[in-house]
């Protein structure tokens, strides 16, 4: 059986943490443990999800909570409630169904006060990491076979009935993800018509009856021609020469958002060295199988412009394909050839190589996401295939790993403080301190241990980094990046946990952390009054028009956010009503043009976009709460009476909300299909309404919405996981598996103590 571990490791030549290991959640495979009985526990869920796999597709993350709840011998002691067609939600029901939904949330918390969870969906994660291991050498060594029993599942769990895959686990066929599970699979020694239901053969068929892998996204021509399954060629240039720019031009890279600068530094690093992996018996076959010409009659030069219909999401605009065909016909033939082969070429490659290896350590082998972690792993390999630098890597390796019923998947990397964060925020609005105080104390000791200590190492503005000291990580504090709203909640729930007597939540946070969090909140503020995620939002947004992915958007600088905002908002709030003396001035400044940027980023439907879930219920929450904090209402705030009325008028016929994942990419509302709710969806849209005091005038959607959680809860406490939640870059979608528990606990708490009830 798989066991989630949590915290553990051990400091060697190839592994560290500056922390202990807090927050690490690792799986080990034991082949002698489990009861028959708990076996089949875990068969049943793995056969539940595949039945169902068309219906529900984000899994219900469920070997670890079984895993967690035999250990702790959890029983639901409070019996289910109900609430029937024409009958009130008393107090006493509401406190019933609250304290079973915290009764089985506490049961889930770690050893080290986080509560462990999926954070996946994307489909392009995981075959890269069996791409590199394979051309490395280190696939067998890495990965055994109940790895690989696990990737299968995964795999063909995810796969459409029309035999591709999408570029998340809910999204329609692309190329791009077709092409990289089916060459994934290969690699595994799935034969060419092998797979569950012929998987291999769909799917070939899907890539051919769609152009071949000619056309797939300039992120999968690089992954196919690292591999030698297509040519560089037939790739626009990645041009290292990039990293040594002077500064003042618009295109530096200290002037791109950190995902993006980050993952074209080692994709750089391998087109300058036009690194081919080893040409075995399988890529010559997978040369066969996946074009539908001979390989060596492709046109490469054609195929660089190419891309299927079904990736193309972001096409290219004319002034950047001129860009890359004058790169590639006048800028890299020189650069290629001496002398400036070794005056130019040589010095980019060791200026970006430098690069790699400072984020590598400033992040402990982690890096700043699972698509960047690959690359630098293999950039270190091509660099010294025998060399630390690569061995750092391949220990980290286990940090990315998740496994649930649908099989093995690779995380973004974690949301550890990102989810303490709300369920401790949601813990406190239930008013059950003196019952869940060592719940409470774990998960304070677990946000306080997980603020990052210190500034990146050395000259770190010459490196490109931002200030990081007194910020929190979406993960870990080993991971080492400042994340702006990460920050704010952080910083809230140590606020509201030094209000709390220090006996039972332990000691409260010194001031100067507290400082130093408000210090990075205030840092990433633009002038426009929004704050941004990563980095300060300092470029040009023409520069988006250089932006060379096609299947997602707004990826190459820096943007302010909605939900960054609300969470800087909030929290400053609270900060300034307990320390009315510290910096007493720029933050008032500062939550005055917050506010304004929140109203001047609402759609004229009332609600705001969401950029990091799904997606306009989710940051009409947000900004609600947020106005509401700084004192607006629905009576002195026209923002917060549109919003009000975009969430009443959105409410379905049973009381909940429910969203497509589509409302994201298409930036425009789109309720889920035949009426159904979201547990999630509704939560947020039912705190939104209490933010902007509903109860007041009619708390009838509150009661109705209220009604649909509660008898939407299961009887162990949990509640069922519907569609997914989370987004990024508007075209791809995220599973945050835990927000089913955090998110319907804290709208009941919400409603128990603001709504008054019988």
């Amino acid at each position: 059986m798989w066991k989630l571990k949590i915290g553990e490791g051990v400091d060697g030549p190839y592994l560290n943490s500056i922390n202990n290991y807090v927050g690490r959640q690792t799986w080990e495979f034991d082949p002698d443990a489990g009861t028959p009985e708990e076996r089949a526990q875990v068969e049943e869920a793995r056969q539940n999800f595949y039945r169902n796999r068309r219906l529900v597709k984000p899994c219900g993350d469920l070997l670890w909570r079984l895993q967690f709840l035999r250990e702790k011998n959890f029983k639901q002691t409070i019996p289910p409630v109900t609430i029937e067609d024409g009958k009130q939600i008393s107090y006493e029901k509401a406190t019933k169904a609250l304290k079973r939904a915290v009764n089985y949330f506490s049961a889930l918390q770690g050893s080290d006060g986080h509560w462990p969870a999926e954070n996946a969906g994307p489909m392009f994660f995981l075959p890269p990491l069996v791409f590199t291991l394979y051309i490395t050498g280190h696939l067998n060594t890495v990965f055994h076979a109940e790895h690989r029993k696990e990737i299968f599942r995964y795999i063909y769990n995810h796969q459409n009935e029309d035999g591709g895959w999408g570029l998340h686990i809910e999204g329609h066929s692309t190329m791009f993800c077709t092409a990289l599970s089916y060459i994934c699979l290969r690699i595994l020694e799935e034969g060419p018509d092998g797979g569950l239901d012929n998987g291999c053969a769909r799917a070939r068929k899907w890539i051919l009856d769609h152009g071949s892998v000619t056309h797939i996204p300039s992120w999968g021509k690089t992954w196919l021609s690292i591999l030698g399954i297509f040519d560089w060629s037939g790739s626009n240039p990645i041009p290292p020469e990039f990293w040594i720019l002077p500064s003042f031009l618009p295109m530096h890279p200290a002037k791109m958002w950190s995902h993006c600068r980050l993952v074209y530094m080692p994709m750089s690093y391998l087109y300058g060295k036009r690194f081919v992996g080893p040409i075995t018996p399988l890529i010559q076959q997978l040369r066969e199988e996946l074009y539908l010409q001979p390989y060596n009659e492709i046109n490469w030069r054609k195929a660089r412009h190419s891309c299927a219909a079904e990736d193309l999401y972001y096409p290219h605009p004319w002034i950047q394909d001129l860009m890359w065909d004058s790169l590639y016909i006048l800028a890299e033939p020189f650069l290629t050839r001496w002398p400036l082969n070794k005056l130019i070429r040589e010095k980019a490659l060791q200026v970006a190589m430098k690069h790699i290896h400072y984020e590598d350590e400033n992040s402990r082998y982690i890096t700043i996401g699972c698509v960047e972690k690959v690359l630098c792993m293999l950039a270190c390999w091509v660099e010294d295939p025998n060399g630390d630098y690569f061995k750092k890597h391949l220990a980290r390796i286990p940090d990315y790993i998740w496994i649930a019923e649908d099989g093995m998947k690779m995380q973004s990397f974690g949301s550890q403080e990102w989810d303490a964060s709300f369920a401790v925020e949601a813990l406190l609005a239930s008013n059950l301190v003196d019952e869940i105080g060592p719940v409470l104390k774990r998960g304070h000791d677990f946000i306080k241990k997980s603020q990052v200590k210190d500034n990146p190492s050395g000259d770190f503005k010459k490196m490109y980094r931002h200030i990081s000291k007194g910020s929190w990580t979406f993960s870990d504090q080993d991971h080492g990046w400042q994340v702006s709203d990460t920050t704010a909640e952080g910083l809230k729930c140590c606020l509201l946990m030094s209000m709390l007597p220090q006996e039972i939540v332990g000691e409260k946070l010194e001031p100067e952390r507290l400082y130093d969090a408000v210090n990075v909140v205030l840092s990433f503020q633009s002038k426009n009054g929004g704050l941004s995620g990563w980095e300060p939002a300092a470029a040009s947004r023409w520069l988006e028009l250089l932006n060379p992915m096609e299947f997602v958007e707004n990826i190459v600088i820096e943007h302010e956010y909605v939900e960054c905002t609300s969470s800087a908002i909030s929290a400053l709030v609270l900060f300034k009503n307990l320390y009315p003396g510290h910096r007493t001035w720029e933050i008032e400044n500062f939550i005055t043009n917050a506010v304004h940027f929140l109203e001047n980023m609402q759609m004229p439907d009332g609600s705001w976009y969401g950029n990091w879930g799904v997606c306009f219920i989710y940051a009409s929450w947000f900004a609600l709460r947020a106005l509401a904090a700084a004192g607006k209402t629905y009576n002195n705030c026209q923002a917060m009476r549109k919003g009000v009325k975009f969430l009443l008028r959105t409410q379905r016929e049973n009381g909940g909300w429910g969203e497509s994942y589509k409302s994201c990419p298409e930036k425009k509302y789109t309720p889920l299909e035949e009426g159904r709710s979201n547990v999630v969806h509704t939560a947020w849209a039912m705190m939104g309404l209490i933010h902007g005091k509903q109860a007041e005038r009619d708390p009838t959607p509150l009661h109705r919405a209220a009604k649909l959680i509660i008898n939407s809860q299961m009887e162990d406490g949990d509640f069922p996981q519907q569609e997914i939640t989370g987004a990024f870059k508007m075209n791809c979608m995220l599973h945050f598996a835990v927000y089913r528990n955090i998110f319907p606990l804290w709208a009941l708490a919400e409603y128990r103590q603001r709504v008054p009830l019988p």
